[in-house]
């Protein structure tokens, strides 16, 4: 594997096409390359997330934009890595794009973000979740929230903290199903989830699936198989929504059921009901309805998709996406331009603690340049709608757990 060095070397030796030069060396619109799936099955997921780019460039523009001039964010389709590369080519030689961001599938990212640094571009994650892309050490690569360390490490902690505690449970007597999508996404979250079960001594058991599956049942079966207490699954939203139909169906009740960073949407409440989702726990982005004191402007931020949509958040995605692209008008400006490796520096010096922002993150970069003051929460349908519980200071005033052990 390349270091970051080695990385900087390829990229300042690659043969970059003619007439690449950027907007803001021209001196105009500080042009955003938005590469995300908007057509396809997770079209309505990357829409939002490029939405909320759009809402925090609107935003900023409004406060008189970055370095004096106006964010522009400008679309890139790609529902597959090599769409994501194409896309990258699009960008540059057409579009005179400046910087690059992104995305909600890790794969996309992934491809399209080796390919930006062939044309000494920034690439700013925001979604995508597997470690494996801050662990490439790529030069031109950060990432503003949460890994899928901290989504497995969220997920785990709800468990021996909330499952456990309810159920009346020392870790080594609760046993867990772990389930996951086939994808870097999924293995990366599950992988971890796997090895902080072993180190506090939780008995599991492991499945895994294909995100393009039109029948989950034999993985259901195994987990029912295995009478876990708790069944904690990461998958995309189409084979998550696969997998609680298929274990209403085979009559698969744990004492609860967990899922990571999806399950949480409308499309999954018009699936399922919202009487069978009560009490599920969803390990999520944080949403607008959590505390104003964890997340400060949460509701703020609320109240902007409100009026400029007319309608609530789709996908807790979005909020997520918004602080990135705040985080990253933040790093320009430090840099005071867009190149690259000006705006690296300048985020890696970033030093903003917890709460900061809407998210309830703070600013503190690693030496691959993931943010560690990124956090998810802990979520739970009540209701029919999803409303933080954990940590307990991210819940909104009178919140508290439901329905568990699940009736």
């Amino acid at each position: 594997m390349l270091t970051r060095r080695q990385f900087g070397g390829f990229a300042a030796g690659a043969t970059l096409l003619a007439g690449t030069r950027s907007s803001f060396a021209q001196g105009g619109a500080i042009k955003i390359g938005a590469i995300n799936p908007y057509s396809g099955a997770m079209a309505q997921y990357g829409d939002e997330v490029t939405r909320c780019y759009e809402l925090a460039a609107e935003w900023v523009n409004g406060q008189g934009g970055v370095l004096g001039r106006q964010l522009q964010i400008v679309r890139g389709n790609a529902t597959s890595a090599q769409e994501g590369i194409a896309a990258i080519e699009q960008f540059v030689g057409r579009d005179k794009v400046d910087i690059f961001a992104g995305t909600y599938v890790t794969a996309i990212s992934n491809a399209a973000s080796e390919s930006a640094l062939n044309y000494s571009k920034l690439y700013w994650e925001t979604n995508a979740l597997a470690r494996d892309l801050t662990d490439r050490g790529l030069p031109n690569f950060v990432r503003s929230g949460p890994s899928s360390n901290e989504f497995a490490s969220r997920a785990v902690d709800g468990a021996l903290k909330i499952v456990a505690t309810k159920l009346g449970k020392q870790p080594k007597d609760l046993k867990v199903w772990v389930e996951h999508e086939d994808s870097a996404y999924g293995t990366s979250i599950a992988t971890e989830q796997q090895r902080l079960l072993k180190a506090a001594g939780v008995s599991f058991g492991v499945g895994a699936h294909s995100a393009r599956a039109i029948d989950v049942t034999d993985s259901i079966l195994r987990a029912k198989n295995a009478a876990p207490d708790i069944w904690i699954s990461t998958a995309y939203v189409v084979d998550t929504n696969l997998l609680l139909r298929a274990a209403r169906d085979q009559g698969f009740k744990p004492a609860a059921i967990m899922l990571c960073g999806v399950g949480d949407t409308t499309e999954t409440l018009e699936a399922l009901g919202k009487e069978y989702l009560e009490g599920i726990f969803v390990v999520s982005y944080p949403r607008p309805d959590i505390s104003e004191k964890y997340g400060p402007g949460a509701g703020a931020f609320l109240k902007v998709y409100r009026d400029k949509l007319g309608r609530d958040p789709i996908a807790p995605q979005g909020m997520n996406a918004f602080v990135g692209m705040k985080m990253l008008f933040e790093a320009v400006k430090a840099a005071g331009d867009v190149d690259y490796e000006k705006v690296v520096k300048a985020a890696a010096a970033m030093d903003k603690p917890l709460g900061t922002y809407e998210t309830g993150y703070g600013a503190k970069f690693d030496a691959k340049m993931q943010n560690t003051r990124a956090l998810p929460v802990v979520a739970q349908w009540q209701s029919g709608r999803v409303k933080a519980v954990f940590p307990t200071e991210a819940a909104a005033e009178g919140v508290t757990v439901v329905n568990l052990p699940r009736a």
